[in-house]
């Protein structure tokens, strides 16, 4: 079985990751586990969040890292996450905020089969310098 992977996106998630990067160059993201707008996956562009030890690095969603909380991690790593999208205005910094649009996950518990292949995450720090595989 191929390695399963912890996060993906719709094809209507990844048209607006195309038209935002085409828009601000690359992106990444990062979900906090913060209250209201904070426990969504925010878009930014690359660098522009600083990812720190407390952080996961999850994959790639169509080349963006995307990073979160390790305490957010821990509520959610029995979950396969997919990222959408729906219509309304959140109150973050994400970049997809002005087209009144938002990212949101939505979620699965993953199968056993999945959870005997799963992709290790790393820290945001052991990202950052380059050091995975």
């Amino acid at each position: 079985m191929e390695a399963t992977k912890r996060i993906s996106a719709t094809p209507e998630a990844l048209n607006l990751i195309r038209q935002l990067r085409d828009q601000h160059g690359q992106l990444m993201f990062h979900q906090s586990g913060g209250c209201c707008d904070g426990s969504q996956p925010m878009c930014f562009e690359k660098g522009e969040f600083k990812v720190g030890s407390n952080d996961v690095y999850l994959g790639d969603v169509d080349g963006c890292g995307f990073f979160m909380s390790g305490d957010q991690f821990e509520y959610w790593k029995h979950t396969r996450l997919t990222m959408d999208i729906t219509k309304g205005r959140g109150s973050s910094f994400s970049l997809e905020i002005p087209l009144g649009l938002r990212f949101i996950i939505r979620s699965r518990l993953f199968t056993d089969e999945e959870s005997n292949h799963l992709v290790p995450v790393i820290s945001g720090e052991e990202y950052e310098a380059g050091n995975y595989v």
